[in-house]
């Protein structure tokens, strides 16, 4: 019982956060808290501490690089926002310039089926004027 209480076995659970010999983990009083409690029984705490500094660095390194993959996609996403915006309106004026172009030939063709219509009255009543002659 003497030699687990000098490892760290039993003190606050550090047992499942243990990752080597000499360092364990336990969770602190916050959620977003870890302690790290150092077995001053393993003298290996150059190298752990070396250890842990190239981790922090790698760390450091993906976040950096996940800052600079985020900013492309950003940068990225505002350009493919603003070639949308230049489609929807390059549609809708051509959309404009179509019901335009199709109203105006609506009513061109309506004129020229009345301009029709009054010629072949025109005809029927020449013809039966000069048919009763």
């Amino acid at each position: 019982m003497a030699s687990s209480s000098n490892r760290g076995g039993g003190y606050y659970g550090a047992d499942p956060y243990r990752s080597r010999e000499g360092l364990s983990t336990r969770q602190g009083t916050g959620s977003d808290e870890i302690q790290l409690r150092i077995d001053p029984m393993h003298a290996d705490l150059d190298d752990e501490i070396s250890g842990l500094r190239k981790q922090v660095r790698q760390l450091k390194n993906v976040a950096s690089e996940i800052e600079s993959e985020a900013k492309f996609q950003n940068d990225f996403i505002n350009q493919l926002q603003m070639t949308l915006i230049k489609a929807q309106a390059g549609v809708k004026n051509n959309m404009r310039k179509l019901n335009k172009s199709i109203v105006q030939s609506g009513s061109t063709h309506v004129l020229h089926v009345v301009l029709f219509a009054l010629f072949c009255l025109m005809l029927v009543y020449f013809w039966s004027k000069f048919s009763r002659r």
